[in-house]
């Protein structure tokens, strides 16, 4: 996506509808299946985001770069 949204071909509007058509397509047209692939997607990200996020951050938070708390 570009700064300027008048320079999209396609509005944000119309890129998720074909998003939308992609994922049913997907699941040959199958709306539950479709629907359960896009939970789990999102919780794979979720939890992906978790452990990645919650093992660095915690690391410098909870000792610092001297060993001591830094908060």
């Amino acid at each position: 996506m570009s700064a300027d949204p008048k320079a999209d071909p396609i509005s944000e509007s119309e890129r998720l509808d074909i998003a939308c058509d992609q994922a049913i397509t997907a699941c040959d047209g199958d709306m539950r299946a479709t629907i359960r692939a896009l939970i789990l997607a999102n919780e794979f990200l979720e939890y992906e985001m978790a452990t990645q996020i919650s093992r660095g951050y915690t690391r410098g938070l909870r000792k610092g770069r001297f060993g001591y708390y830094n908060g």
